[in-house]
């Protein structure tokens, strides 16, 4: 028996060692399609075509997903380009945002209060935003569209640039210091108050310029897009890696972002280097953008962050999932701020009313009340409880799909709000008509939808009340109309 095993031991490694094998090459199916190997899956080599290939799904997944991160920074990048390259916007000078017409490019955007929008660039040196008093609300953000400082109340601000020094004597001259960790940053401001009149004067007190002039300060004022066309949502195809790479070289990388850094080094994105992608990382990176911004229609559409919870058995969410520092316990929010930021810009603690119970509400819907994606082709109502729980007002807003922008129909009509003339019903409630034929005898409460365009709405309240809070006054699903 013993010589036996020992002639059986001897025999396996002459198998094993002596060059005989009968380990065949080996072909795994996998999600990813066929892998080649040179003998089994775990003795033997990728073939050269199977590297390749692992390379590109590789190279794919990492820009699908950096597609993700990147949604915040993407999103502001091309917003500033717009501003300044298609509007023309001097460093620091303030878009003026009133009209429908004007309102067109931006994403999410109110249809009720101006907005005052200008962007700075601390290249050169820090910058000072003069905020006045009244009923102005605000804050100023990163590049990451992560809030600096809210700017609510009336002062001098002082935004210094990462790197920069804080000027001597500032604070003792009463400015209100920040320290912003991008180049350049958004002041995003809204006024308030129902009377133009008033609201221009607000406008007209508001002051930004560089703190070198502040001894004779020129601020640049304000533009309006007056009819220009332009489009702030992240652009698709090759143009949203040209805007990422572009900014990457302008900004610092927060320690937070250099694995991400790394993802993009084999696809051509590089700090410190141009923008000069092969063929091959083209094609990765244009199927990337497709399949990404897919990923984030369904992230955004279909949230499954606990989050977005707004009442059991109702389709309403919250939109702003993610909060304003973008941090969880042990997590950044990946997922949280690519939805949110995917549809909407800016993020202060003043946008999660539900929380705080101060600033605004923003709940959103993509379904009617029977699960059923939401039409531009199909009627629909939506039943306004009475004692609508807002202090200031409460609006309604429809936006398209494909932009995330105001819904564009030729009544120039996108949203409704507490502050218009509607019609009531004798309880004080309010029946809203949103579809593409108009309500006969509803009119005044009616926004029109428009045939093949998918669309979704944001309800808004400033200033919530206690019943919104406490969950005794719940805003209904919106229903087919009948």
């Amino acid at each position: 028996m013993k010589i036996k095993k020992q002639m059986l031991a001897g025999i396996t490694a002459l198998l094993c060692f002596g060059g005989f094998s009968y380990v065949q090459a080996e072909k795994i199916q996998s999600r990813i399609g066929e892998l080649d190997f040179t003998k089994d899956f775990a003795n033997g080599y990728p073939t050269d075509k199977t590297v390749q290939k692992l390379f590109d799904e590789m190279d794919f997944q990492r820009a699908t997903q950096a597609y993700l991160w990147a949604l915040p920074i993407v999103s502001m990048a091309q917003w500033q380009y717009e501003h300044t390259v298609t509007l023309g916007a001097k460093n620091g000078q303030i878009v003026f945002i009133e009209s429908y017409d004007d309102r067109v490019g931006g994403l999410t955007y109110n249809a009720t209060t101006p907005y005052v929008l200008p962007f700075i660039d601390l290249t050169d040196g820090p910058f000072v935003a003069v905020m006045p008093e009244g009923e102005v609300r605000g804050a100023a953000q990163n590049m990451w569209q992560i809030s600096i400082i809210n700017l609510t109340k009336p002062g001098k601000y002082l935004f210094v640039g990462p790197g920069q020094k804080v000027p001597n004597n500032a604070e003792a001259e009463g400015y209100i210091i920040s320290q912003s960790p991008t180049n350049s940053l958004l002041l995003g401001i809204r006024l308030m108050p129902e009377s133009r009149d008033e609201r221009m004067k607000l406008l007209e007190k508001i002051q930004i310029y560089p703190y070198a002039e502040r001894n004779n300060p020129k601020p640049p004022g304000y533009i309006t897009p007056n009819g220009k066309k332009w489009l702030a949502a992240q652009p698709r195809g090759l143009t949203y890696w040209e805007r990422l790479a572009d900014i990457i070289n302008r900004e610092p990388v927060a320690e937070r972002d250099r694995f991400f850094m790394a993802m993009l080094k084999p696809l051509g994105i590089e700090k410190g280097n141009p923008f000069k992608p092969t063929e091959r990382q083209k094609k990765i990176l244009i199927d990337a953008t497709l399949v990404g911004e897919a990923m984030a229609k369904a992230n955004d559409f279909a949230k499954r962050m606990k989050e977005a919870h707004y009442v059991d058995n109702s389709n309403w969410h919250f939109a702003a999932v993610a909060a304003s520092d973008q941090r969880a316990e042990h997590y950044e929010q990946l997922d949280e701020r690519a939805a949110w930021f995917y549809e909407a810009v800016t993020n202060d603690p003043a946008m999660h009313g539900h929380l705080t119970g101060k600033g605004q509400v923003y709940l959103s819907t993509y379904k009617d009340k029977e699960g059923d994606w939401l039409d531009g082709d199909i009627n629909y109502v939506l039943h306004i409880p009475a004692n609508l729980p807002a202090e200031v007002f409460g609006s309604i807003s429809l936006y398209d799909v494909d932009t995330r922008c105001l819904l564009q129909n030729e009544q120039k009509k996108a949203d409704l709000s507490s502050r218009m003339d509607l019609i009531k019903n004798k309880d004080g409630s309010a029946t809203l008509y949103m579809g593409p034929d108009a309500p006969e005898g509803k009119e005044k409460n009616w926004i029109p939808t428009v045939k093949g365009k998918a669309w979704f709405p944001y309800f808004r309240l400033y200033s919530p009340k206690q019943s919104f809070l406490d969950r005794s006054w719940v805003l209904p699903d919106i229903e087919k109309a009948k």
